[in-house]
């Protein structure tokens, strides 16, 4: 989970990338990138931390030219300590390359031996998305004319892409001197969407992970970009598009609906605040179906992205809706924070409870999902310490058993609170007098119901199925085995105090 923008304009390229990667913050906190092109030579600014941490007023400055790519980062594959894996990546031969990837690439590491012993490229990180530039590059300069480009070769390119790549991916890429590329997987798991705006000078275009990007900086949405399809603006402004893999098939990621989007975007075509709606009407209807004997008298959501199905849930069921935490704005998501002892922390820090709406009641609180347990542990510890007479917690979606391989760095199965657990024991687990789930078909029926254009979707963290086909026992226990916390640790102890310097970086 990652956000990545890509732009065409006929003015400078760096405040609407800025102002973009902003808009896309919380889809990654752990580092930041811009690079913006003027003719033929990139100039880049990156470095770990918020948005607003990494860039000053001297690096957007710097950042000349018209068009460029933008991305906010958010670790799942690769190490969060390791400064030398922001993006966008940049390589010069055969053109020069910089590239943003929203995904994950399940085969990286056999790409990563073929790239070395086949293509004769050196990958420097252990980052997938590096892996993903090498074989674009690899690819255009197999299929260029000479030292020559054109549209033509460039899709030729993004197909032997999608031969090569498996996982999830979506791309935003610039070539020096040529234009904007941007695609996405054949399976579509990750979402991308572009628009366009009207100047006096011309079309401007821009390409963001979510719509609402576009809807800030005064894009109006075109459409969404089709698994597989990859558009590319050359630096005219000239638009062209082309489906590049042989059997696309629509399956966007269900969590995208559950907690990762913004809800004033639309993905897909379907509203992401709708769907958060119609969820709690669905686990209100189970509440009435299966738990009619608990005595509730306020519901109250655990904020955010909880809120739209907690107020529809207190509605369906004719309850009251309270707010009864308060959210520190300035703490990130505990979702992606390493380590069990940091997550705990940032719970307490987050969140503070409001004692009035607690005191003496029959409270039931709502998130949009539970995946470790340590936020709801702590967050049911808070309600009865303010006073909660009981403490009912109803989550959004199904149980988090699996991990996801697609770009979301959910932790070993071993650390997800619902594996090899029922209800009841999760309930123990986190402290809860009842503890209602909603079911995975009624999830996937209220995010179709927004949009049944769309039949199928990326279920993985809940059901065990990965789309891709290619997801092994042996994948899974190599990525648990990276992922846990106590990996994670080991990795921060080791890692080196040496940054490069990655202010600025010119190239012609």
């Amino acid at each position: 989970m990652c956000g990545i923008l890509g732009v065409v304009s006929f003015g400078p390229a760096n405040q609407l990338l800025y102002d973009g990667l902003q808009v896309l913050q919380h889809r990654g906190q752990d580092a930041a990138g811009i690079v913006t092109a003027q003719g033929s030579t990139f100039h880049m600014h990156k470095g770990p931390g918020m948005v607003r941490d990494v860039f000053r007023t001297r690096d957007m400055r710097n950042l000349l030219g018209t068009t460029g790519i933008a991305h906010c980062r958010y670790p799942t594959a690769g190490s969060a300590e390791n400064g030398a894996e922001a993006q966008p990546f940049y390589v010069n031969s055969p053109f020069g390359i910089v590239l943003g990837h929203n995904g994950n690439l399940t085969n990286a590491e056999q790409l990563k031996s073929d790239l070395f012993r086949q293509d004769l490229r050196h990958v420097n990180t252990n980052s997938d998305s590096e892996v993903l530039l090498n074989v674009l590059a690899h690819e255009l300069q197999y299929h260029a004319r000479g030292f020559r480009l054109d549209a033509e070769a460039i899709f030729k390119a993004v197909e032997g892409v999608h031969r090569r790549c498996r996982g999830a991916y979506a791309v935003v890429a610039s070539i020096a001197g040529y234009g904007l590329l941007a695609f996405r997987d054949p399976f579509g798991i990750r979402p991308l969407v572009y628009g366009q705006a009207q100047t006096e000078h011309g079309t401007e275009y821009l390409v963001a992970s979510e719509s609402v990007a576009l809807d800030t900086l005064g894009f109006g949405s075109v459409r969404d970009v089709q698994p597989g399809e990859a558009i590319f603006i050359d630096l005219d402004g000239n638009f062209m598009s082309r489906q590049c893999a042989s059997h696309p098939t629509l399956n966007p990621c269900i969590f995208e609906f559950v907690y990762l989007a913004r809800p004033d975007s639309v993905i897909d075509g379907i509203s992401v605040y709708e769907t958060r709606l119609r969820m709690g009407e669905s686990l209100a209807d189970k509440i009435q179906r299966e738990h009619r004997d608990i005595d509730i008298d306020v519901v109250i959501p655990i904020p955010d992205s909880s809120r739209p199905s907690a107020l529809e849930l207190a509605n369906r069921l004719g309850l009251s809706y309270r707010e009864g935490f308060i959210k520190n704005r300035y703490i990130g998501r505990t979702f992606i924070m390493p380590g069990q002892a940091t997550r705990k922390k940032s719970v307490r820090q987050k969140l503070n409870a409001i004692g009035m709406e607690f005191k003496g009641k029959n409270v039931l609180l709502v998130d949009d999902s539970i995946v470790r347990g340590t936020t709801s542990r702590e967050i049911v510890q808070m309600a009865r310490e303010a006073g909660a007479n009981r403490v009912f917690f109803a989550s959004a979606s199904p149980p988090v058993r699996f991990p996801n391989v697609y770009g979301i760095d959910m932790p070993s199965s071993h650390e997800l609170i619902a594996n090899g657990r029922d209800d009841d024991a999760i309930a123990r687990e986190i402290g809860t007098d009842r503890l209602i789930y909603q079911d995975l078909e009624a999830l996937v029926d209220d995010v179709r119901s927004v949009n049944p254009a769309v039949l199928d979707f990326e279920t993985s963290c809940f059901s065990g199925k990965y789309v891709t086909g290619d997801v092994t026992a042996e994948y899974l226990a190599a990525i648990e085995a990276e992922r846990n916390d106590d990996a994670i640790a080991r990795r921060g102890s080791t890692a080196s105090t040496t940054q490069l310097d990655l202010n600025l970086l010119e190239t012609g």
